[in-house]
């Protein structure tokens, strides 16, 4: 499976109306959380809410967290997501993506509409 990469539509929450547009965000099903790059979260004015610490390709970060909107193919949610100063792009993570009820298939590497659960 190659890299999937999506359009997407982010936003704070508190002004969802003033959308961004990334062109190639993404999708690593291996990743836990979503990432924005640090110019972007600042642009949007997203609000620093807490602080985790995470496993990256480089080694452990400490990064902050925030809230983002986030349209991808018709759905949209907010979502938690990472702050990443060493990052220059988005990366959706496996908490976006399944709850906007998406998968990766991974003989085609597309995404494909996941059941949503409330067990």
């Amino acid at each position: 499976m190659g890299h999937v990469r999506v359009p997407i539509k982010l936003a704070n929450p508190d002004r969802i109306q003033e959308t961004h547009e990334v062109d190639q965000a993404s999708i690593d099903a291996g990743a836990t959380w979503t990432a924005v790059a640090g110019n972007l979260a600042r642009e949007m004015g997203l609000r620093v809410v807490g602080q985790t610490t995470l496993r990256t390709a480089t080694g452990p970060q400490v990064l902050d967290q925030s809230y983002a909107f986030i349209e991808l193919q018709g759905k949209s949610m907010v979502t938690p997501v990472v702050i990443s100063e060493t990052y220059p792009g988005v990366i959706i993570g496996v908490i976006t993506l399944e709850g906007l009820g998406f998968a990766v298939d991974p003989t085609s590497g597309r995404l494909i509409d996941a059941e949503l659960l409330l067990l």
